[in-house]
């Protein structure tokens, strides 16, 4: 199998760190990239040492700014080498009843899980399409699908990402990238599993398999539709959430 070089943003949150680990296994070169206020980028190239995998690439940069971004893949290229694929992962909530939710709690949800995607596969998308060969996969959530109470900012954002799957997957379809999107329902990651234990066990009994989505599976999906054999698949949007939401 050719060796691709992967790029992964929101790369050390639990499920970025899933995403990174797959996309490694499957045999790609990953970049790791993170935004620049995370301090602990080195215990995490540890971890991520200790646990087998000792090649990642950080890389430091805001999804939410153009010139950051633009700053971050190249980079990202000098080190590795042209973006092959793209995981659009980065994300952030500002949960709040629409009626209290305040503009900058709006803008910052939809600058880091939206505009990101503006800025990142704007930097990379074109040199997939010149070279013949591309995947571009875009995290969207279950909520983006269905909506949520008091995510109005989240859910809209997340919405925005499978239209724009749908709408650059159209345009990219004759070059060999293709463009899809993962909508995954609840994950068992750190931040998930450190719920109070009541919330915790009501989100369970809503999912029909009665169980969380191990971080894992969302990764194994994301080297699904980077794998070579899924140049065929373009423009879908994977729901994984344990039949949580049909649509």
């Amino acid at each position: 199998m050719t060796q691709r070089i992967a790029l992964v943003t929101g790369a050390m949150g639990g499920l970025g760190t899933s995403i990174c680990q797959e996309l490694a296994k499957a045999g790609h070169k990953v970049v790791a990239s993170y935004h620049p206020q995370f301090d602990n980028k080195d215990e995490w190239l540890k971890e991520q040492e200790a646990a087998g995998f000792k090649d990642f690439v950080c890389v430091a940069g805001d999804v939410a700014d153009l010139a950051s971004c633009q700053a971050m893949v190249a980079e990202a290229e000098a080190n590795a080498g042209p973006i092959d694929i793209l995981v659009n992962n980065a994300g952030i909530t500002r949960d709040k009843m629409f009626a209290k939710m305040e503009r900058d709690q709006w803008d910052a949800v939809i600058a880091t899980n939206l505009t990101s995607l503006f800025n990142l596969t704007k930097q990379v998308s074109s040199k997939m399409a010149e070279r013949g060969w591309g995947r571009i996969i875009n995290i969207s959530s279950v909520n983006g699908v269905k909506g949520q109470m008091g995510q109005t900012n989240y859910s809209a954002a997340k919405a925005g990402v499978i239209g724009f799957t749908k709408a650059l997957a159209a345009e990219l379809a004759a070059k060999g990238v293709t463009v899809n999107a993962i909508a995954p329902g609840y994950v068992a990651t750190k931040m998930v599993m450190a719920i109070r234990e009541d919330v915790l066990k009501g989100i369970v009994d809503s999912v029909p398999m009665k169980r969380l989505a191990k971080p894992e599976e969302i990764g194994y999906a994301c080297a699904f539709l980077a794998n070579d054999l899924s140049g065929f698949t373009t423009g879908a949007t994977l729901n994984i959430n344990g039949g949580l939401y049909y649509q």
